[in-house]
């Protein structure tokens, strides 16, 4: 969790705090007026002070050197931190923009040509596959009830209407620039895009496991249909977040994507 916003929020709510005790003190101790008072607080905690207004007062100097030990204290503070939360929060969408990228070429490589091979054999494809159409018409909104849906949706792939061998075959190939992708440190910063691998990397490691991939005993037939349904959902989700990411942020790849739409029965790359 990143400390920095609520290290902000903190030094906020002090500093409004000062304030506005600062401002009443000032008019019930010095006799300013509302304007004079917010304008003589203002000019004391940003270590302005031009002198013009100034405590005449024991009790408005007594109260204007509290001012300047807890004001300034969080004024500084609010600006620090305020400063340290945009260098963060430029840092952080610069991390994500190559998190995304490498998420992109993952799909390209892998993802969509399992998603393809897998939701040809998901008996319920028919009920989301109009959600999957991803058009660039898409707002906020029409991805986020696609993924309401999707959350819920139940894969129930069965492994003995795939080809294992083949599975198998395409996991082995791609093993290697699986392993590669999770040498990237910043895979750790995205939460749902982690499991993903995780999941694959199961899938291969049982499916390596057998001798063979045929004739095998209907218990262990089911043991494999909850691995490739748990890899299923979360390919859908995870390539339904990175479309959402493309459409406004990169319209090139974006359109590229819809014409590569593994749930597309009509999809071609040719532009017609």
């Amino acid at each position: 969790m990143n400390p920095i916003p609520l290290r902000l929020r903190i030094y906020l709510s002090l500093f409004l705090c000062v304030l506005v005790a600062g401002v009443l003190g000032l008019i019930a101790v010095e006799h300013l007026s509302l304007l004079d008072a917010v304008y003589f607080l203002i000019v004391t905690v940003a270590t302005v002070g031009y002198g013009d207004i100034h405590p005449v007062t024991p009790a408005g100097k007594i109260l204007v050197l509290l001012i300047i030990v807890t004001g300034v204290g969080c004024f500084v503070g609010v600006a620090a931190n305020s400063i340290e939360y945009m260098v963060d929060e430029r840092e952080r969408r610069t991390r994500l923009e190559k998190l995304n990228m490498i998420i992109g070429i993952f799909f390209s490589e892998v993802g969509t040509r399992i998603l393809k091979m897998l939701s040809t054999h998901d008996p319920a494809i028919g009920e989301i596959r109009g959600l999957l159409l991803v058009s660039a018409g898409w707002s906020e909104a029409d991805f986020a009830r696609a993924r309401t849906v999707l959350v819920s949706h139940p894969a129930e792939i069965d492994s003995r209407s795939l080809s294992l061998p083949e599975l198998h075959a395409f996991l082995m190939q791609e093993k290697g620039f699986l392993l590669a992708l999770l040498e990237n440190p910043q895979l750790i910063e995205h939460d749902s895009f982690t499991p993903v691998l995780q999941a694959l990397f199961h899938l291969t490691e049982e499916l390596m496991a057998r001798e063979r991939l045929t004739g095998l005993p209907p218990a262990d037939y089911a043991h494999l249909s909850g691995d490739i349904n748990r890899v299923y959902r979360l390919l859908i989700l995870a390539w339904l977040a990175y479309m959402q990411y493309l459409a406004p942020n990169y319209p090139y790849l974006f359109s590229l994507a819809m014409r590569k739409n593994p749930f597309d029965e009509n999809a071609g790359v040719i532009v017609s």
